[in-house]
């Protein structure tokens, strides 16, 4: 595969600011790979991510690719979006399994990111449709140049990244509300909103997979 069609090794113009955007908005357009990827090795074993049988479905599962991703704090602002525990979620039956990857915007947070990107992307979890990555800043201010870059080259081969600004009152463990939550947050979740609804573009709309 040439480096031009590997998603892991392009590197992805990073988009504009732009305003938040309500439920009745456009369905965010994809930034990368709506599919697994032919011909992506494999992650070894020991970074795969484990599969986990679910007796409940939901129309979204925030997945956290590492211990302290952040995903139990989405998982609050979202009761009806649960967190799946560091593993792949598999639903009952035949059904798919909607994932949000989070992961810190450390360099082990974007590693465990891209481990758990390319074990979906080689075809691993074929259960599962990922609609994106949140990358939830781990300290205050800017990313430094190595990691918004790094962060670009996985986000190159996933359908979209979002990311989740330093939120204080998340590290003191206060109460958390979606309407107390920054702009960005608000708008994450407008935008997995928009994904989810019945007939959104660019989803399987929770069909069985094969």
């Amino acid at each position: 595969m040439s480096d031009s069609s590997n998603p892991w090794l392009s590197r992805p113009a990073a988009p504009g600011p732009s305003a938040p955007v309500s439920v009745e908005s456009q369905v965010p357009p994809a930034t990368g790979p709506l599919a697994p990827q032919a011909g992506v090795p494999a992650p070894d074993r020991v970074d795969q991510l484990p599969i986990r049988d679910r007796q409940n479905e939901a129309d979204l599962w925030w997945l956290g690719t590492h211990g302290g991703a952040g995903e139990s704090s989405l998982a609050t602002l979202v009761p009806e979006w649960p967190a799946a525990g560091h593993g792949w979620p598999r639903p009952p039956g035949n059904a798919l399994a909607r994932v949000v990857l989070v992961a810190r915007s450390n360099m082990r947070g974007l590693r465990a990111a891209q481990a758990a990107a390319t074990q979906w992307a080689a075809k691993l979890v074929p259960h599962v449709e990922v609609l994106g990555l949140v990358i939830v800043a781990d300290a205050p201010g800017r990313l430094p140049r190595p990691l918004r870059d790094f962060a670009q080259v996985v986000g190159g081969g996933i359908p979209r990244t979002w990311t989740v600004p330093w939120i204080e009152s998340w590290r003191l463990d206060e109460p958390l509300a979606l309407s107390d939550a920054p702009r960005e947050v608000r708008r994450l979740i407008d935008d997995l909103n928009a994904l989810i609804r019945p007939g959104a573009a660019g989803t399987t709309n929770r069909k069985e997979h094969p």
